[in-house]
């Protein structure tokens, strides 16, 4: 299980960079790097039969991870979460292969979880000293966690109003956490200014190369879950959109490997109408994002004005003949009570996002009833029970 890592290149103006160093964003540009593998030499080492009898986390694709010293690859058992058909919800709608990837089931309780794990692991192989985040909470959590489990110093930043148990989490998990007057956005000035100073390594969204890694393997699963074939639609809760640009990356990789063939899942993406930078960009033919102003919602984890992976997000979605999608808080609140009653689950709101805009792109024909559709469910609601009454 031998990592096939060769290089960094930047997704924006494809300078390269050895791999080897503690890096955040592509000196020349500011743009996102992003890991590049020796795809030859992995579809030699590495047939899809070699997952027969791995263990079931993220760490069974450690050819197609970073993580070259098997020493550093933390766990906590993140991965290979359920893929669940919703059978109620689905017939509700009208849908007959409605599913769900139940990611709130990481550690943490999140889909962060498998960002953090990658970041925090690669950054411990390099030498890092100390890591920080800003946050809307349960990114947070997860490095505090993953933090924790290297022996590595964990400093995050919050909006003031992030709901109690994140900070609770936070702090049970040993980090130091200051609350921000403000959004992340604020809170990303402070983690900066710490990097200026010299006092950590920042694991933002996209300002490292490695989530996006962890983040990936949902695309994996998701091949291997469904025999190694692909769904047909996508609806993806997307604040930083991490998620999105890593199953996207992680479905050339798998094609590259000779594990699945051309065919690709329209990719859908879901903002809250209180914060959509996304869903504007695309409806005006734009391949970046003007920032959102005066961003508000239920959903802390849609509340990202900004994001710094958003032409590769708007690329996704273009390519792959996808859309963006905002809706509105109340139908975000009725979405959680909804998946509750029709299936058992009891979902964060970013991931009730996705059932709410499902009505609306069954009525635009965006999907249709015989298709494979697989929500992400990135986080559990027991995390917001202030918004059920």
């Amino acid at each position: 299980m031998k990592s096939c890592l060769t290089h960094l290149e930047c997704a924006w103006c494809h300078e390269t960079y050895e791999a080897d160093q503690l890096i955040n964003t592509c000196p020349a540009c500011g743009k996102p790097l992003l890991a590049r593998y020796d795809l030859d030499a992995a579809r030699e080492a590495f047939p899809r039969q070699a997952l027969a009898g791995r263990p079931p986390t993220l760490w069974r694709y450690a050819e197609m991870l970073p993580v070259c010293d098997p020493a550093y690859r933390l766990t906590l058992g993140e991965g290979f979460t359920p893929l669940l058909k919703l059978r109620h919800a689905g017939e509700s709608l009208g849908l007959h292969n409605l599913y769900a990837k139940d990611e709130e089931l990481n550690p943490t309780a999140s889909f962060k979880a498998r960002g953090l794990c990658m970041a925090v692991s690669r950054a411990a192989e390099l030498g890092a000293k100390a890591v920080a985040i800003p946050t809307a909470g349960n990114a947070g959590s997860a490095m505090a966690a993953y933090a924790s489990r290297v022996g590595l110093p964990a400093h995050i930043f919050v909006p003031q109003d992030v709901p109690a148990p994140f900070l609770a989490e936070m702090r049970a998990l040993g980090a130091e956490v200051t609350l921000v007057d403000g959004l992340i956005t604020d809170c990303a000035r402070y983690v900066r200014e710490g990097v200026e100073a010299g006092r950590w390594f920042d694991v933002s969204t996209l300002k490292e190369p490695y989530r996006v890694e962890g983040k990936k393997t949902m695309g994996y699963e998701l091949a291997e879950q469904f025999d190694w074939t692909l769904p047909d639609v996508i609806v993806y809760p997307t604040g930083g959109g991490t998620g999105i640009v890593g199953m996207w990356k992680a479905f050339d990789e798998m094609e590259r490997l000779g594990w699945i063939g051309a065919a690709r899942p329209r990719m859908i993406s879901v903002q809250s109408t209180g914060c959509a930078p996304i869903v504007r960009a695309f409806e005006q033919g734009t391949r970046t994002a003007a920032p959102w102003q005066e961003a508000e919602t239920i959903a802390a984890g849609l509340r990202a004005p900004g994001a710094i992976g958003d032409f590769l997000i708007l690329d996704a979605l273009r390519e792959s003949g996808g859309t963006a999608i905002a809706v509105p808080d109340e139908e975000i609140l009725a979405a959680m009570r909804e998946l509750g009653r029709l299936e058992g689950i009891f979902t964060a709101p970013e991931a009730a996002a996705t059932l709410a805009a499902l009505p609306h792109l069954v009525e635009a024909g965006a999907v249709q009833p015989d298709e494979r559709i697989v929500l992400f469910l990135t986080g559990s609601g027991l995390k917001y029970t202030h918004l059920i009454r």
